[in-house]
C-alpha cells in the first residue's frame, strides 16, 4: 500500500481545537488497528500538524481523512499528497 500525507493548518482557536484532540487519538488509533500504520503529530515551530498512513488508493485516502474528527469539526485545512519512498 502506498503511504499519504494529509499535511494541515489549524483554522480555529486552541480551545474549540483542543476539544476534537482526543476523539483525532481515538480515530488515528483505529486507523492503525485497521492496518494503515498511521502516525499523527504537530510541528514544534508552528501551528498545524501532519497525518501519515498508508491506503491502498488516493480515493481511499481521501476517504480516510474526510472522517477525522479535525476535518469533519472543520479546525483543519488540509493538503493530502501521495508520498513516494525513494530509500528506507
Amino acid at each position: 500500500m502506498p503511504w499519504f500525507v494529509k499535511i494541515e493548518t489549524g483554522i480555529v482557536n486552541k480551545k474549540i481545537f483542543d476539544q476534537y484532540v482526543p476523539e483525532h487519538k481515538k480515530y488515528v488509533q483505529a486507523l492503525i488497528n485497521q492496518g494503515h500504520q498511521a502516525k499523527t503529530g504537530y510541528w514544534g515551530d508552528y501551528g498545524g500538524g501532519m497525518l501519515l498512513f498508508k491506503a491502498t488508493s488516493l480515493e481511499e485516502a481521501e476517504t480516510i481523512v474526510k472522517k477525522d474528527p479535525l476535518i469533519v469539526n472543520n479546525c483543519v485545512k488540509y493538503e493530502l499528497h501521495q508520498w513516494c519512498i525513494v530509500v528506507e
